[in-house]
């Protein structure tokens, strides 16, 4: 069995094996908020960014001297999670170190992504475990994609994001490589609110690091809202290709090299380390909010 769903009265979700990756999330009018994978665009969905989130200097993970090869944002989303727990309403999947793994990133690691749908939100839980006797450092972080313009028959124009506290600091820029540049961008977020627009992201993601805000708001003109919510996550990126039909909005614990560094992993900006015998966990919740009545 390669694909898991569970479901509440108002919220509908699947999720595949391969990279434990959140495939359909819909509600229960059957109105479909993740984007389709359309491979025109962008095959993804929501991949599991794991043990890097971004770039690492010429795809290069560097340890004690020996460096192993890292593609943008990790294997995670490449390899099969098995299945720990399923149930009506919860399922939960595994990836754990093994010989393939250990030729890419040379650490024992447990990575449990968990997904649970209560009411009209789906909560998606992150769970890094370190079974070895030394420290684990990583990055993780998600990457879903919903559906712009979020419901059927809204322009595409209109749409924002409201983020709960200002995000109004200075971006960095990001290389044709994925990497940090050493320049900066302002923010497009007036206040609280960014207005999306393709030409944001000619220059790739925006990259809020660090990000002051917990939870976002993503909403079109009229109809329902989505929220966006985390905890655990430090930084966060949005981002789309111009003229595609998707924005991602992603919870980060960690980003891509700046374009200077090429050291050692564990001494990378935006790489956390896990104790040994610890767990890092962080998690992020998607809440449909239904517009209130006046």
């Amino acid at each position: 069995m390669d694909l898991f769903s569970i479901s509440s009265d108002h919220l509908q979700a699947s999720v595949r094996a391969r990279g434990a990756e959140l495939c359909r999330l819909r509600t229960a009018g059957g109105v479909d908020l993740l984007w389709d994978g359309d491979p025109a665009f962008w095959s993804g969905q929501s991949p599991v960014l794991f043990p890097v989130v971004g770039a690492l200097k010429d795809g290069r993970l560097r340890h004690r001297g020996v460096g192993y090869p890292m593609t943008k944002h990790g294997f995670a989303r490449d390899r099969a999670f098995q299945l720990v727990r399923l149930s009506a309403h919860a399922c939960t999947l595994r990836l754990e170190d093994d010989a393939a793994s250990r030729a890419m990133y040379p650490f024992p690691f447990r990575l449990d992504l968990s997904f649970c749908i209560t009411g009209a939100a789906l909560q998606v839980q992150f769970e890094l475990h370190n079974p070895g006797s030394a420290p684990l450092p990583a990055s993780f972080g998600a990457h879903p994609a919903f559906r712009w313009p979020l419901f059927p028959d809204q322009p595409r124009e209109g749409h924002t994001l409201t983020f709960d506290q200002p995000e109004e600091a200075l971006l960095p820029t990001v290389d044709a490589d994925g990497l940090l540049g050493p320049a900066t961008r302002p923010s497009p977020v007036v206040g609280r609110r960014l207005t999306l627009a393709d030409d944001l992201f000619t220059a790739d993601a925006l990259v809020f690091r660090p990000v002051h805000s917990q939870s976002v708001d993503y909403a079109g003109p009229g109809d329902a809202t989505l929220r966006v919510a985390w905890t655990g996550f430090e930084q966060l990126g949005v981002w789309t290709k111009p003229g595609a039909g998707f924005v991602c909005i992603e919870p980060w614990r960690g980003y891509a090299s700046p374009e200077g560094f090429d050291g050692e992993f564990t001494a990378k900006p935006g790489v956390f380390q896990v104790a040994p015998g610890a767990t890092a966990t962080a998690q992020y919740t998607v809440e449909v909010m239904e517009p209130e009545e006046d």
